[in-house]
């Protein structure tokens, strides 16, 4: 589905005012941050260089979903538009708890890098790398002389934690503080929490079976991507504008199962892109999940196949060489795993249709299958 010209002004519209919300949320602590001295402002003046410069794909879907629920595309009211204006407040604020992930899981895969550019991680190890070559010196062995090995990488992946947590405390001030009916505002926070929960757990999901402490089945594959990438992404936007616009639990309820339906076609339409996609379209390294040991889908259904012999030796190889990253790619796409998790992709699409049929109005439709449109012919 293609977005009209006024759709295009729609969304340019809302993501100025998702922006200038966040602008104020970041500047506000950024400001009290100098307090604390130099250091502690540079953190939030790198968070808020990041988290304005995201795609706000969350807080757009909440807030398109909240205007066609609340079929409010014409003119507001004043009630109208104060409740209007909380739901951009909670919408920014999950753009908020999305760079809070973001950096933990940084500090977790070890990132320094995302999208071609140095992260807050990346940003924070180059400055005090500089600050130390320029007092000592280096020692020739590629350390610093005065300081501890890795210093400056722990210094950096500290800044990382922190400022994760900052913005998850900001996150929850802003649910809290939401001009809302009490009973409304601990549905919201409610939500809040079970998405970091079933966050959290996914992570650490994912951790483990990286690290081989959980066994690498697809059930749990596939569990661990529902709860790590379509809660958060999709299920919390759509229940929040759900909540936000007085609908039916019933529909939220709808809204919910769609969005973890899409949220896991996604996924595993990432982890294809990132196996057996054009790493000039789509900026990753191309064997990066594989020198990483990453269990997917696509490794799950590969581990079942004659072709697994001539792939485990090479997985998880961090000096994977160009040569050897395309042998096992040729031999993921042979056995067949290539095909099986598209097969995936096509069964979570089938269901998300399916769930457009129940309770879920027109209007939203048309925003879910935009959305959904988005999954043909991606590439990055």
């Amino acid at each position: 589905m293609t977005i009209t010209s006024s759709g295009l002004r729609g969304r340019t519209d809302l993501c100025a005012a998702i922006e200038n919300e966040l602008s104020g949320l970041i500047g506000k602590r950024a400001s009290a941050a100098t307090a604390y001295g130099p250091d502690f402002a540079r953190l939030w003046a790198l968070a808020g260089r990041n988290v304005l410069g995201g795609k706000f794909v969350r807080p757009l879907l909440l807030m398109e979903t909240y205007d066609a629920l609340s079929q409010r595309h014409q003119q507001y009211d004043s009630d109208d538009s104060r409740q209007r204006e909380t739901a951009i407040s909670i919408a920014a604020a999950i753009e908020l708890l999305h760079y809070a992930f973001l950096l933990h899981d940084d500090v977790i895969d070890g990132d320094l890098v995302r999208r071609g550019h140095p992260n807050l991680i990346g940003s924070l190890l180059a400055e005090a790398t500089a600050r130390t070559d320029g007092r000592a010196g280096t020692d020739g062995t590629g350390g610093v002389r005065g300081t501890r090995a890795g210093s400056s990488l722990h210094w950096a992946q500290t800044g990382g934690i922190l400022m994760g947590d900052m913005l998850l405390a900001a996150t929850h001030q802003s649910f809290a503080r939401a001009d809302l009916p009490h009973e409304l505002r601990l549905r919201l926070l409610d939500l809040l929490e079970h998405t970091i929960n079933e966050t959290v757990a996914g992570e650490q999901l994912d951790v483990g079976l990286g690290d081989g402490a959980i066994a690498p089945d697809l059930q749990t594959i596939l569990v661990m991507c529902g709860y790590k990438t379509a809660t958060y992404t999709f299920e919390l936007p759509l229940r929040a504008a759900a909540t936000l616009a007085g609908a039916d639990f019933a529909v939220e309820n709808s809204l919910a199962t769609a969005g973890r339906h899409l949220g896991l076609a996604f996924q595993l339409q990432d982890d294809l892109l990132s196996t057996f996609g054009d790493p000039r379209r789509h900026g990753k390294d191309p064997f990066s999940d594989l020198r990483e040991g990453k269990e997917t889908a696509i490794i799950a259904h590969a581990r079942t196949t004659h072709a697994w012999p001539d792939i485990e030796p090479f997985f998880g190889m961090p000096e994977l060489s160009v040569g050897q990253g395309e042998h096992v790619r040729r031999h993921l796409s042979d056995c067949g795993a290539e095909a099986f998790v598209q097969g995936l992709i096509e069964e979570q699409v089938h269901a998300f249709n399916n769930q457009l049929t129940t309770t879920i109005p027109a209007s939203v439709r048309n925003v879910l299958l935009d959305l959904a449109g988005q999954l043909e012919g991606r590439q990055s």
